[in-house]
């Protein structure tokens, strides 16, 4: 029963981990359009920098700085707005030079709420047929049925110690 249980765990998991890639693959494609927009954005904003002859970090500095909350509100967001368009930059380059296995090391170690939370809204499961997927699969597959060995294991040792103890206990009142 316990390996049928523990097989079961490891098919599961194993297509749980499978669909990685897939979801990799559809972030990547948000986070395109997530940079395509926000390159639109901050070169507007340059152009307009440069209209009254400032430079982009001048003219972030005279809006933050400025007294009119709304003002300086916007030089706030616009500042979030470029480092967020870097960073969004940073991470498609270290996704586009990863290999396959590593994109998905890249999408985990610098991932964007909103751009992960809109390929989630929009996923849908694909059949891993890719050397990635196919490996992702293995990976979760590997770590349910040994995870789940250990764990039965260990209660079925706890089980058998405590019936022992209580034979002994048994033993020693009579």
């Amino acid at each position: 029963m316990g390996r049928t249980i523990i097989l079961a765990l490891g098919l599961i998991l194993g297509g749980v981990f499978s669909q990685a890639p897939e979801y990799a693959q559809q972030y990547r494609q948000r986070l395109g359009g997530a940079i395509d927009e926000l390159k639109q954005v901050v070169a507007d904003f340059n152009s307009d920098a440069e209209r009254e002859g400032l430079r982009t970090d001048d003219a972030l500095k005279r809006l933050s700085d400025n007294p009119d909350t709304l003002a300086s509100r916007r030089g706030q967001r616009m500042t979030e707005i470029i480092a967020r368009y870097h960073r969004l930059e940073r991470q498609q380059n270290a996704m586009q030079s990863a290999g396959p296995v590593n994109r998905i090391v890249a999408l985990a170690r610098d991932f964007d709420g909103e751009v992960a939370e809109g390929a989630y809204e929009d996923f849908e499961p694909g059949v891993p047929v890719t050397i990635e997927g196919l490996l992702a699969a293995l990976v979760g597959f590997v770590v349910a049925y040994f995870g789940g060995g250990v764990v039965w294991s260990a209660n079925r040792w706890r089980r058998r110690r405590r019936a022992r103890r209580k034979a002994e206990a048994a033993n020693e009142t009579v």
